[in-house]
């Protein structure tokens, strides 16, 4: 309540105390900043492989506790945090720069702050809008128009610029009791949304809108016991994982030692198939590094000496374009389904490429600075038609999701013609000792979302079996050779989310919209 003075015309409001101390330290200082960056990283403890769910909860929350001190800063506030978030989260992208000729391995780092600078412009535009737009109002409307910005400055990270959306909010609660489930109903959208609303909770000290996320959690948790799965499949799955690094993959005179090793891991008389089963054996992406299968009858013929009639093979590989000369002009990044005859029965080529990675943006400029793309060669791929399912004899259909695919959510299922599993090829060599167990992560999300169990083939790891509830059936951890020999688990019936996409996220932000006007029009 503001207080009353006397003055000679009567009585007149007295002037509110300045702030002080700590509270001018937050609002004018570089103490809020060094805070927020402190937050930032800590948040990103909650991400695999750490998993501790808290350090992202709490980590938000002092982002909100931050930006309600200092209004006037909340952007930068929430640029700032950003940094030390993605920093923190991203920077296995240094160990790429190891493997590359053409630039130098020095690189990495610079390139994982300059990575994570851009990123951190989504929670700063979150942090800007709430604060801005909701700035005079009660604190109960920023508590629910929080959750919304983050919603819709997570779904621009996935998008803009061919997006990149790593390490979703979402991806933190795997760990938890049930909780991941729900993005079975809202997506991995919706539950970030929800877990951003918790935290807003938390720092308003303002349980009622906590108890709101549960009861909503609690609700998805529920809808998806309704969602009922298919029959078990007669078929058992060979995942290999040879543990063949980056500097050895593309090593010409380590190709043949390389081949040898995936056949020897896949043998039918070391892993006998169950009785009356058919197998499906899986290679990770770009197994044949150096063969060309579509042009190579003899190895597809070496490679077919693994199949009874009636397996396959499923494995990554180049689809090179020559001219007549014999020059490479276009490539692909594929997959092949190889019969026991030796023939290709179908090829899916990657459709969302890797910038930087699997093609360099603006080309001419990146050349005279002498920047190159982290895959090896000097043809940029070309993309495939987009995600796709593959009918193959006695095989429930399949839909191939090559290594990054895998992290764009409503982007991985041909809806016209819904596969039974996921197969993921993916080649996490790349990625650090912390890379391969968020891209996992990813792919969990995924098989929650559409309700179908996902294999993963990696040659270093971690290659795994998920089953439709996003559980880890079987792993083979970082850096073994291995193979996962496992029945392919059932599918759900169609989810929520799988239906709608992100128009379910997109209500329930409109939603929180909706309660912080009303909440705003009570002041």
């Amino acid at each position: 309540m503001i207080g009353l003075a006397r003055a000679p015309s009567g009585l007149v409001p007295a002037t509110p105390p300045a702030p002080r101390g700590f509270a001018v330290r937050l609002r004018h200082g570089p103490l809020a900043p060094a805070l927020a960056l402190i937050a930032g990283t800590a948040a990103a403890l909650g991400f695999a492989p750490i998993g501790i769910f808290a350090f992202t909860l709490f980590g938000f929350a002092a982002l909100i506790v931050l930006a309600e001190a200092a209004p006037r800063r909340a952007g930068l506030l929430g640029w700032v945090w950003g940094v030390g978030h993605f920093a923190f989260g991203v920077r296995w992208i240094a160990e790429a720069f190891a493997y590359q000729d053409k630039m130098p391995a020095w690189l990495g780092w610079p390139v994982v702050v300059a990575l994570a600078a851009l990123l951190a412009a989504m929670p700063a535009i979150a942090c800007w809008l709430t604060w801005r737009l909701a700035r005079r109002a009660p604190a109960l409307a920023r508590l629910w128009a929080f959750p919304a910005a983050w919603m819709a400055t997570e779904w621009l990270r996935g998008h803009l610029f061919t997006g990149f959306p790593w390490n979703t909010l979402a991806a933190s609660t795997l760990e938890l009791p049930g909780l991941p489930l729900t993005a079975a109903t809202w997506g991995a959208l919706g539950l970030s949304g929800l877990i951003a609303l918790a935290a807003a909770a938390i720092a308003f000290a303002r349980w009622r809108p906590g108890l709101v996320a549960v009861m909503l959690a609690l609700a998805g948790i529920a809808a998806r016991g309704h969602f009922a799965s298919f029959g078990p499949q007669p078929i058992e799955l060979v995942i290999v994982q040879p543990n063949i690094g980056q500097g050895q993959k593309w090593n010409p005179l380590a190709a043949e030692q390389n081949l040898a090793t995936l056949i020897a891991l896949s043998r039918p008389a070391r892993l006998p198939p169950s009785p009356g089963t058919k197998r499906v054996i899986l290679w990770p992406e770009v197994a044949l590094a150096e063969g060309e299968a579509q042009t190579d009858a003899a190895l597809r013929t070496r490679l077919a000496t693994l199949l009874r009639p009636g397996d396959l093979l499923l494995t990554g590989g180049l689809s090179v374009t020559r001219d007549a000369q014999g020059n490479a002009v276009a490539a692909a990044n594929s997959v092949f389904a190889i019969d026991s005859l030796g023939q290709i029965l179908a090829r899916y080529d990657k459709s969302h490429l890797v910038p930087g990675g699997e093609y360099v943006p603006l080309r001419p400029i990146a050349d005279a600075l002498g920047l190159s793309r982290l895959a090896p060669g000097d043809v940029d791929f070309t993309p495939g038609s987009g995600a796709r399912t593959l009918n193959l004899p006695g095989v429930p259909a399949v839909g191939p999701l090559i290594c990054y695919e895998m992290i764009f959510p409503t982007d991985i299922v041909d809806e016209a013609h819904r596969p039974a599993w996921l197969f993921n090829p993916s080649n996490d060599a790349w990625f650090a000792d912390t890379g391969p167990w968020q891209h996992l992560a990813l792919a969990r999300l995924r098989a929650i979302e559409e309700g179908l169990p996902i294999a993963r083939s990696t040659p270093t790891g971690v290659s795994a079996l998920i089953d439709a509830d996003g559980a880890l059936i079987a792993t083979v951890p970082q850096r073994t050779a291995s193979a996962i020999v496992a029945r392919l688990p059932s599918a759900r019936l169609p989810t929520p989310f799988s239906r709608g996409g992100d128009w379910i996220p997109a209500g329930l932000g409109a939603l929180a919209l909706t309660f912080a006007r009303r909440s705003a029009r009570r002041t």
